[in-house]
């Protein structure tokens, strides 16, 4: 059977994420034949050359096979455009991730990357309403990751603490961090600390989920790997918390889907 190989590149603030699959002619099957993120900084010094006003990727030193379609989305979409490729609207690429990981149609996407947030209502497979928020980092990864070298923890400990969270109201990632510090002088644990952390990226996201109605939220982005956030989001709405098999990578996904339906047509 002859197979199409489709690869997304979510160009990400914080990273780059590159999904291959694989399309077996005939069919809208697709399969995940690698997934990878890397730094961003590093992405483009070490893959990428500006030429005649278009990113070129060296696929060759990432160690990629040639592609029979490359489509690209995120923060790096604006700036540059890919040569080869396609790009498409980072939303889109999302919503599309989303379906195909889950299968839904009907749903509540959160995405909480590295610098910015995302909450999309899709019904019946359409986008009909969204909120993004780019401008700031308190309800993101970065904001994790801060809070994380505050409290000399690792992210995959820090997610782990939901219980008792310590109150903390700034609402500025960069003054939240001199009030965490004021907190740990004050002498509270660090497991209540780690919870507080968790607490204020969900305290953040409840308020824009209000004019968002439905069952149904699916939580992605690098902050879905944090259990302690899930748990406080699912608490704090009442809805069922869907996180896909692959959530950092849902952009990258979503690329590919869109990739899918430009060889057979569908786009």
């Amino acid at each position: 059977m002859t197979v199409q190989t489709i690869c997304g590149i979510d160009l990400g603030s914080r990273s780059v994420k590159v999904a291959l699959m694989q399309l077996a002619k005939d069919t809208d099957h697709l399969e995940i034949l690698r997934l990878e993120s890397l730094d961003t900084i590093r992405f483009y010094r070490e893959y990428g050359r500006k030429q005649e006003g278009k990113l070129v990727v060296n696929f060759a030193a990432l160690g990629l096979p040639a592609v029979d379609c490359l489509v690209s989305t995120g923060y790096g979409r604006n700036t540059l455009e890919l040569a080869g490729g396609e790009a498409m609207p980072e939303l889109k690429a999302h919503v599309l991730g989303a379906m195909y990981q889950t299968g839904l149609r009907d749903f509540t996407l959160v995405d909480l990357g590295g610098q910015d947030s995302k909450i999309i209502q899709v019904r019946k497979g359409r986008m009909i309403d969204f909120l993004t928020n780019d401008k700031c980092a308190a309800s993101s990864g970065r904001y994790l990751e801060n809070m994380a070298h505050v409290l000399d923890m690792p992210l995959e400990e820090l997610g782990e603490h939901a219980d008792a969270p310590v109150e903390l109201n700034s609402t500025c990632a960069v003054f939240g961090e001199s009030e965490l510090i004021g907190k740990i002088v004050e002498g509270f644990p660090l497991a209540e600390l780690a919870a507080g952390v968790n607490a204020t990226i969900v305290k953040r996201i409840l308020p824009l989920l209000r004019s968002f109605a439905g069952e149904v939220l699916v939580f992605t982005g690098g902050v879905a790997h944090n259990r302690a956030v899930s748990k406080l989001l699912q608490e704090g709405t009442g809805r069922q918390i869907v996180i896909p098999p692959e959530p950092q990578f849902n952009g990258a996904i979503g690329c590919c889907v869109e990739g899918r339906n430009l060889l057979t047509g569908e786009a």
